[in-house]
C-alpha cells in the first residue's frame, strides 16, 4: 500500500510539473559561460541582461538573482549593471577533481513574475599544479639473468590538471641499461615502464641509481622528479602467480574503520628468498592510500578511513605481489561502495515571503528546491505540508518546488500559520527533514466597527454640572493597526428641532458622553440621538447606535396653590354656618407641583388657627372641614394657616390663609366691612363662566364623594370626623397624595386664575383650566349653594 501512494504521488507529482510549465515561465534553453579557474574576485563573467534580452531596470524591479544548485554563492549579480560577476575564487580541483570537463550549473530567477533560466559556467584548467611522485625513492630489484627487453612497472606521477595541462612524458636520467617506455592504459592516463636495453651483471654493479622525471604539456611544461633505485639480484626464474587477475569486493559505506574487506593471495614456486612474497598497491592514488591499506606478508586489504558513497562510489585498486628475486605479479581490485541511507532531504529556500495580505488570491509564499545525496530509493524524495491549511506545494522543476497560498485568507480567523515542510525519503529506515515557515497575515480594512449594544439609555439629574460624564458608548473593531483606531462623533438627530450640539458632546477617542450644560426636567424629560463609530482604515468603515438620554427629576419646584388662590390684595373669605355639623366640609385646598413621581406627592397640614379644634385638614386631599359643632361663644370671624408640602429631598412647601366668616344661616345678610368699596360689576359672561364651572366642580365632588363612601362601607370602616383623620386606604402613603387623581391637580396643568380687581373683598373670583379635559375635584355638594346665598347678599360673584 505504500509503494503504491508513492506511486499516486509520483503521478500527480508529474502532471502538477506539466501543467505548471505553462504557469511559470521557465526557459528551456540553457545559458552557457565559461571561466579560468583561479581568476579574481569581482571579474566579469557576462552580462545577463544582454544575453536574457531585458532591460537593466527590469532586473531591479524583478529582483533578479542568481541561484546555484549547490547552494553556494560563487556568482554574483549586479542588479545596476546586469554583469555576472565572480564571487570567489574558483578552483577546479577541488570543485571537480580529475573530471575532465568542470560544469557549474546555476539559475537566473526573476521574481514579480517568477522566471528561471537555467546557466552552465564551464570553469577551465590552468597549469597550477605540477606532476608530483607519491614516493620520493622507488626500489627496483632486477635480477641479472633478466632478458634484455624486459618491462618493469615503475609508480606513476599524479597531476590535479587536466587536458592538455595534465601529466603528458616521462624522461629518465641518461644511462646504458634502461630506457623508459610510456604505456596508455586506456582511461587516459600514461604509466611509466622501465625498459631493459643492456643486460645486467651483479657481480659488476648491484645497483643503479636513475632520475624519473615526469612532464604536464602545460606552457611553459611543469615537472616532478623521483628517485629509481635499481638492486641487481641473483637468478630468480619464477615470478609470483595470483589465483584471479580481478578481485571483486562491495563493502557497506558504514563499515567500521579497520575492518579487513579482502584478502589477496599469489604464490611462488621458488624457494628460500625468492619464494617469499610481498603485497603492495601499485599506481595507488593518494586517495586510495588514504582510504585503503594492505598487509604487506598476508595480502588483507583493511578500510583505514571511513567510506562515503555520496563521494566515491566504486574504487579501483592494482596490486603487485613481488618475491625476494625482485619478479613481481599484479592484480586488480574493484571496491564497489554500497549505499545506505544515511543522508536526510535537504531543503534550499531561495526565495520565502514572511507577510502576506489577507483578501489576497493565490500568493507564492517560498520558492525552495530539495535534494538527497543518497541513491536509489534512499535518494526519492516525497514533500509534503500539513493537511489543514490554505496551502498548496507546487512542484516547478529539477526537484524545485512553490509554496502558494490555496484561497483568499482572513486575519480575523487567523493572523498567523506556521507550516512545515515534511521531507521523506523512501530508505530504510526513513528519514525525515522538517522546515518551518512562518507566515503572518496582514490586516485590510474588512471589518466594520460593532457598538456592544445596539441602543444606550443614559440617565442625567436636573440641574446637573456642566460638562457631566453621563455615560460612555463603546465599538470594537476586529481588525488590528489604524483599521482598529475608532473615532466616535455625534449624528444630525432626525428632529431638527433639537439643538444637540449644545445639549451633549463625545469624545471622539473614547466614546466618552458629556452634558454641556443643565438639564431642566419640566422643560425637556427625555432626547434621543445617534452616535457614529468609524475606524481610520482605507476606506472609513463606520457603524451607529442609539442614544436615548433620560433627566431625572429633581425637587426643584415648590407646591403651587391653585385654590384658594393667595392674593394680598383680595383674600379669600369662606362662610360657614353655626349650624354646620362636624365633619362640614368647609372648603378644598387645590394645589399642584411641576416636579414628578414623589416630589409631585402633596400633604396638607393644618399650621395655625384662630381657634384650635375647630377645624381640621385632611392631609391627603387637602379638605378643610368642621372638627365640632359650632357654639355662640365662637367668634364670628377665625383665620387659618394651611402648609403644602410635597414629598422630595429637601422637601418644598407653600403656605396657604383662609378667612372663615361664621353666619346663622345663608339668609343671614353678609355686610362687608365698611372700608371695603364695591367693586363694579362685571359682564354677564364671566358670572356665566363661573357657574358652570362651579356646577362642573361640584358634580365632580358628588361623584367622588358617592365613590369614596362605597370604598367605605364596603371595608366596613367609618370615616374619621375628627381633624387630620384616617386616610383612606390606598396605593400612596397615608400623608401624601398623588397630584395624578387623587383630589389635587395634576402637576402637567395649567390654569388661569381671575380676580375682581379692586373689589376690597375676599371672594374666589374665577378658575378656568386651560386645558378642556382638565378635572378638578372640590369642596363639596353644598358649594352651589353656598354661591347662590352670596348672590342673595348683594355679593356681586361674577
Amino acid at each position: 500500500m505504500g509503494i503504491r501512494r508513492v506511486l499516486i504521488l509520483q503521478k500527480r507529482q508529474v502532471l502538477l510539473f506539466f501543467v505548471l510549465l505553462g504557469f511559470f515561465q521557465v526557459n528551456t534553453e540553457s545559458l552557457h559561460y565559461s571561466v579560468v579557474e583561479e581568476t579574481e574576485i569581482g571579474s566579469f563573467v557576462a552580462n545577463v541582461a544582454r544575453d536574457l534580452g531585458l532591460g537593466v531596470k527590469e532586473l531591479s524591479s524583478r529582483e533578479a538573482r542568481v541561484v546555484s544548485d549547490d547552494n553556494e554563492k560563487h556568482l554574483h549579480l549586479n542588479l545596476l549593471t546586469g554583469d555576472l560577476l565572480l564571487n570567489e575564487k574558483l578552483d577546479r580541483e577541488e570543485l571537480c577533481g580529475s573530471a575532465e570537463s568542470c560544469v557549474l550549473p546555476f539559475q537566473v530567477v526573476l521574481e514579480n513574475p517568477l522566471q528561471f533560466y537555467r546557466a552552465e559556467l564551464h570553469v577551465s584548467d590552468i597549469n597550477d599544479h605540477p606532476p608530483t611522485f607519491l614516493d620520493k625513492e622507488i626500489t627496483i630489484k632486477i635480477s641479472e639473468s633478466t632478458t634484455i627487453g624486459a618491462t618493469f612497472l615503475i609508480e606513476n606521477a599524479q597531476d590535479l590538471d587536466v587536458g592538455s595541462n595534465s601529466l603528458q612524458d616521462y624522461t629518465i636520467s641518461p644511462n646504458s641499461h634502461f630506457y623508459i617506455k610510456i604505456r596508455d592504459s586506456g582511461d587516459g592516463k600514461i604509466y611509466p615502464e622501465l625498459v631493459l636495453d643492456r643486460a645486467l651483471d651483479h657481480e659488476e654493479e648491484s645497483e643503479l641509481r636513475l632520475t624519473l622525471t615526469a612532464l604536464d604539456g602545460g606552457s611553459p611544461p611543469r615537472s616532478g622528479t623521483t628517485l629509481v633505485l635499481i638492486k641487481v639480484l641473483d637468478i630468480n626464474d619464477n615470478a609470483p602467480e595470483f589465483a584471479q587477475s580481478l578481485y571483486e569486493v562491495q563493502v557497506l559505506e558504514d563499515m567500521p574503520i579497520g575492518s579487513c574487506i579482502i584478502t589477496i593471495s599469489a604464490k611462488d614456486v621458488d624457494m628460500g628468498i625468492y619464494g617469499k612474497i610481498a603485497y603492495s598497491f601499485l599506481h595507488a592514488a593518494e586517495d586510495i592510500r588514504k582510504t585503503f591499506e594492505i598487509n604487506p606478508t598476508s595480502g588483507e586489504v583493511n578500510l583505514r578511513s571511513r567510506l562515503d558513497f555520496e563521494l566515491i562510489q566504486s574504487y579501483s585498486v592494482n596490486i603487485q605481489a613481488t618475491d625476494g628475486g625482485g619478479l613481481s605479479a599484479k592484480c586488480t581490485l574493484l571496491v564497489k561502495v554500497l549505499d545506505i541511507n544515511d543522508n536526510a532531504p535537504e531543503v534550499i529556500i531561495s526565495s520565502a515571503t514572511k507577510t502576506i495580505p489577507e483578501n489576497a488570491p493565490e500568493t507564492l509564499v517560498a520558492l525552495f528546491s530539495v535534494r538527497d545525496q543518497d541513491a536509489g530509493d534512499n535518494g526519492k524524495i516525497i514533500c509534503s505540508i500539513q493537511d489543514d491549511l490554505p496551502f498548496i506545494l507546487k512542484p516547478t522543476f529539477k526537484n524545485f518546488f512553490t509554496l502558494v497560498s490555496e484561497k483568499a485568507l482572513d486575519r480575523e480567523s487567523r493572523a498567523e500559520y506556521n507550516i512545515t515542510i515534511t521531507l521523506s525519503d523512501l530508505g530504510t529506515p526513513r528519514l525525515i527533514t522538517e522546515v518551518n515557515i512562518t507566515v503572518l497575515v496582514s490586516d485590510t480594512n474588512d471589518n466594520a466597527p460593532a457598538f456592544s449594544q445596539a441602543s444606550y439609555t443614559m440617565y442625567v439629574p436636573e440641574n446637573n454640572s456642566p460638562a457631566l460624564h453621563i455615560g460612555t458608548v463603546r465599538a470594537t473593531d476586529s481588525d488590528s493597526g489604524a483599521n482598529a483606531q475608532l473615532t466616535y462623533s455625534l449624528l444630525p438627530p432626525h428632529d431638527p428641532h433639537l439643538a444637540l450640539a449644545s445639549l451633549v458632546s463625545i469624545n471622539a477617542d473614547n466614546g466618552q458622553l458629556f452634558a454641556l450644560r443643565a438639564l431642566d426636567y419640566e422643560a425637556l424629560q427625555a432626547f434621543e440621538f445617534r452616535v457614529g463609530a468609524a475606524d481610520r482604515g482605507s476606506p472609513a468603515l463606520s457603524s451607529q447606535a442609539l442614544v436615548r438620554v433620560l433627566v431625572l427629576d429633581a425637587n426643584d419646584n415648590a407646591p403651587f396653590v391653585l385654590y384658594p388662590l393667595q392674593n394680598a390684595s383680595a383674600p379669600c373669605t369662606e362662610l360657614l354656618p353655626r349650624a354646620a355639623e362636624p365633619g362640614y366640609l368647609l372648603t378644598k385646598v387645590v394645589a399642584v407641583d411641576r416636579d414628578s413621581g414623589q416630589n409631585a406627592w402633596l400633604s396638607f397640614q393644618l399650621l395655625k388657627a384662630t381657634e384650635p379644634g375647630l377645624f381640621g385638614v385632611w392631609p391627603h386631599n387637602g379638605e378643610v372641614r368642621t372638627a365640632r359643632l359650632l357654639s355662640e361663644r365662637d367668634a364670628p370671624r377665625h383665620r387659618l394657616l394651611l402648609l403644602v408640602k410635597d414629598n422630595g429631598e429637601p422637601p418644598q412647601s407653600a403656605s396657604v390663609t383662609l378667612h372663615v366668616l361664621l353666619v346663622d344661616g345663608f339668609s343671614q345678610p353678609y355686610l362687608p366691612p365698611p372700608e371695603v368699596a364695591r367693586q363694579p360689576a362685571q359682564p354677564d359672561a364671566l358670572t356665566l363662566y363661573l357657574v358652570i364651572a362651579l356646577a362642573s366642580v361640584s358634580s365632580l365632588f358628588l361623584f367622588s364623594l358617592l365613590l369614596f363612601v362605597a370604598l367605605r362601607l364596603c371595608r366596613r370602616t367609618r370615616p374619621a370626623s375628627l381633624p387630620g383623620g384616617s386616610v383612606p386606604e390606598g396605593r400612596f402613603p397615608g400623608h401624601l397624595l398623588d397630584v395624578s387623581g387623587a383630589g389635587t391637580l395634576s402637576h402637567s396643568y395649567q390654569y388661569e386664575v381671575c380676580l375682581a380687581g379692586d373689589s376690597g373683598t375676599d371672594e374666589f373670583k374665577f378658575l378656568k383650566p386651560i386645558i378642556p379635559n382638565l378635572q378638578i375635584r372640590d369642596s363639596a355638594s353644598n358649594m352651589q349653594e353656598k354661591e347662590n346665598f352670596r348672590n342673595s347678599l348683594g355679593f356681586n360673584i361674577q
